[in-house]
C-alpha cells in the first residue's frame, strides 16, 4: 500500500509507503529491483495502517493489494474516515493481464475512487461488470500497463538470445513444469551458439502474489542444462534488453515484450486453456509450440490485437495516463470533498462473504478491527523483527518444500 503526496509537507509531492504484513510482503531485494524509492517504508498491519489513515492527511491513497485486501481496507476506510469532512482519492487497479476472476477480482475492488484498467479491452469488462449488477462504474479509468518501457527491438544480439519468464503458478504440477523446463534445455541443446535464459520471478524463499511450491530452481538440479543454458533474475525490463525471442505460457511479460517489438511466443504446449491464462491471447498472433520455435517459425502479432491490451506500440505511451492525473485533479478540486467510500459489497449484499474478508485482516463486518486485532503502538525491537523474519522463512519454507511432500505421501 502507498500513500502521497502529504498536505503540508515538503515541496512537491512526498511518497509514504506501507508493507502489509503477510506471506507475501516483498523483501528488500524484491522493492530494489522494481525501483520503489519512498520517503519513508515500513511494514504495518491492517490495524495499524487504518489507525495512521486515521490519524495522517493524504492527497492520494493508492492500494495495491490483491482483492481481498482491497476490499477490507476500503471498509476500514470507510470506518476511520466517517467523522471526517474531507479524505484522499483512493485508487486500486491491476498490475497485469487480468485473465482470471474477473468479477470476483473486480467486486472486491468496487468502491475506490478510480479503479485503472491497463487497456481499452479491460476498460470495457469492467465497466461490463459493474454495470451488470448495478454498481457505480465511473470509477473504472483507462490507463495502459504500468510497466512499459525500454528502447525498441533493432535486431539481433550476438549470442542471439531466448528467454522463457517463469510464472509461479503457471503451469501447476510437476509434470507440466519439468516438461517446460526441459523443452528450454533441449532447445539450448539444439542451438549452442544461443544463450537460452530461464527468468525467474523470485530467489528461494521469496513470495510474490501466487504461491510457487514447484520453484524451477529446485526442478533444474535433477538436469545437466548445457554452458549456454542460465537462471537469471532481476529486473525484467533489463534481460529483455540483450533478448530475440520471448517465450512464456501467459506471463504479462509477453506484453512488455510486445511493446518493444521484440518476437514474442505464447506457448500452446500444454494446450490454450483458462487455467494457464494463454487463453487472453487468443486473437494475438503469438500462439506457438515449442516444435514450432525449433523448426524457425516465428510469429507475427496482431496490431489490432495489441493496440487493445493497452502495450501501445506506436509510442504513444507517455499520454496513457492523463485521464487517470486529470480525473485525480478533478476529485481533489471537488467542492464540499469526496464523499464517503461505498463499496458494492456491504453486509446486505454479501452477508456470506464479506465478513470473512474483513476477518482474514481482523476487521469486523463495519469495519472497525476486531478484539485482540494486532496493531503495536511501536516498532517491534530486534528480537521480535528476528523472529518475525524466521517464521516467516518457515511458512514459505512449508509452502515449497513440506506441502509438497505430504501431498505425495497422500496421493500413494
Amino acid at each position: 500500500m502507498e500513500t502521497g503526496p502529504r498536505e503540508g509537507a515538503q515541496v512537491g509531492p512526498a511518497l509514504d509507503g506501507f508493507l502489509l504484513r503477510g506471506r507475501a510482503t516483498p523483501t528488500p531485494r524484491q522493492m530494489e529491483e522494481v525501483g520503489v524509492r519512498a520517503d519513508s517504508l515500513r511494514e504495518v498491519t491492517a490495524v495499524e495502517f487504518l489507525r495512521t489513515m486515521a490519524e495522517e492527511s493524504y492527497d492520494v491513497l493508492v492500494l495495491a493489494l490483491v482483492g481481498g485486501g482491497v476490499q477490507a481496507m476500503l471498509h476500514g476506510l470507510k470506518r476511520v474516515w466517517e467523522d471526517r469532512t474531507s479524505r484522499p482519492v483512493v485508487v486500486t487497479g491491476y498490475v497485469g493481464v487480468v485473465y482470471e476472476k474477473l468479477a470476483d477480482g473486480l467486486l472486491l475492488r468496487h468502491g475506490a475512487d478510480l479503479v485503472l484498467a491497463n487497456s481499452r479491452q479491460d476498460a470495457d469488462r469492467f465497466r461490463a461488470v459493474y454495470e451488470g449488477v448495478g454498481a457505480d462504474a465511473s470509477s473504472v479509468t483507462e490507463v495502459a500497463l504500468p510497466f512499459l518501457g525500454g528502447a525498441a527491438y533493432e535486431g539481433e544480439h550476438d549470442p542471439y538470445t531466448v528467454v522463457f519468464a517463469a510464472q509461479p503458478s503457471v503451469p501447476e504440477s510437476r509434470k507440466d513444469r519439468t516438461y517446460l523446463l526441459n523443452r528450454l534445455v533441449q532447445h539450448a541443446r539444439r542451438h549452442p551458439e544461443r544463450e537460452v535464459l530461464l527468468k525467474l520471478r523470485s530467489r528461494p524463499g521469496e513470495h510474490t502474489t501466487h504461491i510457487e511450491e514447484l520453484p524451477y530452481q529446485k526442478l533444474v538440479q535433477r538436469l545437466d542444462p548445457p554452458a549456454n543454458f542460465r537462471l537469471v533474475y532481476g529486473n525484467m525490463g533489463e534481460v529483455l534488453d540483450r533478448t530475440d525471442l520471448l517465450v512464456t505460457v501467459s506471463s504479462t511479460a509477453a506484453l512488455e515484450s510486445l511493446h518493444r517489438r521484440i518476437p514474442t511466443v505464447v506457448l500452446t504446449d500444454l494446450g490454450v486453456r483458462e487455467a494457464l491464462g494463454n487463453h487472453h491471447f487468443v486473437g494475438s498472433g503469438c500462439l506457438a509450440s515449442w516444435d514450432q520455435l525449433d523448426d524457425g517459425h516465428r510469429p507475427v502479432p496482431d496490431e489490432e490485437w495489441v493496440a487493445r491490451q493497452g502495450v501501445v506500440a506506436d509510442g504513444s505511451y507517455a499520454s496513457a495516463f492523463d485521464a487517470a492525473r486529470e480525473r485525480i485533479a478533478e476529485l481533489l478540486d471537488r467542492p464540499g470533498g469526496l464523499p464517503p467510500l461505498t463499496p458494492y459489497y456491504t453486509p446486505v449484499t454479501a452477508p456470506g462473504y464479506l465478513p470473512g474478508i474483513l476477518a482474514r485482516h481482523h476487521l469486523g463486518p463495519d469495519g472497525t478491527p476486531l478484539p485482540g486485532a494486532p496493531a503495536a503502538d511501536r516498532e517491534p525491537g530486534p528480537v521480535r523483527q528476528i523472529v518475525r523474519r524466521a517464521a516467516r522463512g518457515a511458512y514459505r519454507h512449508g509452502v515449497q518444500r513440506v506441502a509438497p511432500v505430504i501431498r505425495r505421501m497422500g496421493e500413494l
